[in-house]
Order: structure tokens, then C-alpha cells, then sequence
């Protein structure tokens, strides 16, 4: 099969697509024809190096997370999917979805949302756990509750403005002057140009202000959090890495960190609300497995607008299927 392998860390031309073996499934896993995948900051950060620590040193390494697909076969373990399902999910750590083939943990993908293309599923995963996660697990979201996000579109930040209403929240958005509209569109019913105001600054306080981008820290922002308001990261620094320590044995504000859980039921959980309508996906560009290089340089300027996208052609899986 062809995928992209890297064979050591460094910039974008170690990415290389090639000709590597298909991958051989275990009991608990689906083999998946990969429709779609897509491009998430930590997938860079693996191939830049900067998690070798966790990662190791061991090569040749296929990235990627966040997979869309089909079912072409299963392990002898897996009782819920069966050939030819259309699946959305992630792959394990260190990743695997930038290539035709993925061998994928059934505990952590769920059906596709009917509603979707394979492209627009590809880009929810890991970006729609995290928000939700963030919002419902780590902010207790209350109907009611003033919620702020920081970084509100991009990839993590588009689906955060979307849960957070959808869970009752009255939303503030923080973006440029030139996302405002789309922000707006999103359901927030307030957007604050971060290029003309420091929302730190705003005469509001808010219940919950999830730092989509990892920007900010508890200190930084408790004049605008209420009393018992909490401050929630994706990306914990050793400032809010000391906070959150410190917050979590004392009354008042709290500062905490996402560290997202793969799982099938808040991926089913997603998946009903994207039914129902109350999420919707933002594309910002779409490349191909072969230009994933140039993908990985768009999303390290920090500027894209909801998610990356990874596309590949159609097969007929029939065919794929006799051939395995």
C-alpha cells in the first residue's frame, strides 16, 4: 500500500510517500480502507520531534490520527462493525491514518455520521474530543453558563463554540476581524476581535474560558473568570501545569488541562449531534496523501481556519476486500 512514513524526525522532507506493507490487524481491530484523514497539530509536533520522549526512536513511523473510512476486514474479537461499514474514529499512538490502509482499535472508532462526507468526519475526531472534553468533562458546562473561547476558529475552537451552545452555554468567541462572521455563524452570541480588544481586559466574567490555541494562562485571565470559574488549556506550559496543582487543593478559581480520551461513546455522542444539526464541520483547505508536506507547513503558521484535510480516491471495496 502506499502511505507517508517518516524514518526520522526534522522538518517537512522527511515526509515521504512510498510503498510500505499493508498493516496486519489484531484481534481487536478493523482493517479500514482510509477515505479521509487529517491534519492535527500534534501529528507535526511528532514528526518534528518534539514528543521523542514518548514517541521513541524506533522508525519507520506512519502518522496521523483522525480517519474516516470503511471496514474491509475485522479482527476475531470485534463484535460491532462488519465488512463494509463507513467508520469514523483515530488510530493509536503514534498515529497511522496517512496511508490507504489503517489497522484501527474498535474501542475507539463509531459509525460515520450519515450527513457527512468521508472528508468532513475525517476532520472531527480528535479536534471534537478534545473540545467536548474539555468543555463537559473538564468545565462541567452548565446551561446558562458564560462560556468563553480563546482561539475560536480554529480546529479545536470551531467545535468548541458549536458544543458549548448546543450544551446551553452563551457563548463568546475570541477570533481575527476576519473569522468574526464565521464565528457568528457558528452560534456564538458574542465575538471579541482579539486583533483590537485583549478580551483579559472585557468588562465580562465568564463561568468557563477554554484557551483553545494555549495561549493565555490562569493568571493571565482570572480579573475576567468568576469566582469559581474555570480556566481550561489544550496546550498546559509549566505556569498552568503549576496552577492546575495548586488549583485543585484550594476553593475559587481552577486552572486545567485537556488531555483527551479516545473513545467510542463521546465519538457516538458526536455523531448524534451532528445529526441533529447542532455541529457542523469547517473545512479550511484539502490536499492529498502526496502533498502532505505541504499540509504539515500550513498548519504549523498557526493560521488555519477550522481543519486540514486529507483526501484519497475512491475504490470500490469489493475489490479491495477479494484482495486481501
Amino acid at each position: 500500500m502506499k502511505a507517508v512514513v517518516i524514518r526520522r524526525y526534522g522538518a517537512t522532507e522527511v515526509l515521504q510517500y512510498e510503498e510500505v506493507e499493508q498493516p496486519k490487524i489484531e484481534p481487536t481491530q478493523l482493517l479500514v480502507k482510509v477515505r479521509a484523514s487529517s491534519v492535527n497539530p500534534i501529528d507535526w509536533k511528532i514528526r518534528q520531534g518534539m514528543l521523542s520522549l514518548i514517541t521513541g526512536s524506533k522508525f519507520p513511523k506512519i502518522l496521523g490520527f483522525d480517519v474516516a473510512g470503511d471496514v474491509v476486514a475485522v479482527g476475531s474479537g470485534v463484535t460491532r462493525f462488519k465488512l463494509g461499514d463507513a467508520i469514523y474514529g483515530c488510530t493509536s499512538f503514534p498515529g497511522g491514518s496517512y496511508a490507504e490502509f489503517a489497522a484501527v482499535p474498535e474501542k475507539v472508532v463509531a459509525l460515520k455520521p450519515t450527513n457527512l462526507s468521508y472528508e468532513e468526519a475525517a476532520a472531527v475526531p480528535l479536534a471534537a474530543l478534545t473540545a467536548l472534553q474539555a468543555l463537559r468533562n473538564e468545565g462541567n458546562i452548565q446551561t446558562g453558563q458564560a462560556v468563553l473561547i480563546n482561539g475560536a476558529a480554529g480546529g479545536v475552537g470551531t467545535f468548541a463554540v458549536q458544543i458549548a451552545k448546543a450544551l446551553g452555554a452563551v457563548v463568546t468567541g475570541v477570533s481575527s476581524s476576519k473569522n468574526l462572521d464565521l464565528v457568528k455563524s457558528l452560534g456564538a452570541d458574542r465575538v471579541i476581535d482579539y486583533t483590537q480588544q485583549d478580551f483579559t481586559e472585557d468588562i465580562a466574567q465568564y463561568d468557563i474560558i477554554f484557551d483553545a490555541v494555549g495561549k493565555r494562562s490562569l493568571s493571565q485571565t482570572k480579573r475576567v473568570l468568576k469566582p469559581n470559574g474555570i480556566y481550561i488549556t489544550t496546550l498546559p506550559g509549566p505556569e498552568v501545569f503549576l496552577e492546575s496543582v495548586l488549583t485543585a487543593f484550594l476553593s475559587g478559581q481552577k486552572a486545567k488541562f485537556i488531555l483527551q480520551k479516545l473513545n467510542t461513546q463521546d465519538l457516538i455522542y458526536l455523531k448524534d449531534l451532528i445529526e441533529a444539526g447542532k455541529i457542523r464541520v469547517v473545512i479550511d483547505r484539502t490536499y492529498t496523501l502526496q502533498e502532505l508536506a505541504a499540509a504539515h507547513a500550513y498548519s504549523e503558521t498557526g493560521r488555519a481556519v477550522g481543519k486540514i484535510t486529507l483526501v484519497q480516491p475512491v475504490v470500490d471495496i469489493a475489490v479491495i476486500t477479494n484482495n486481501i
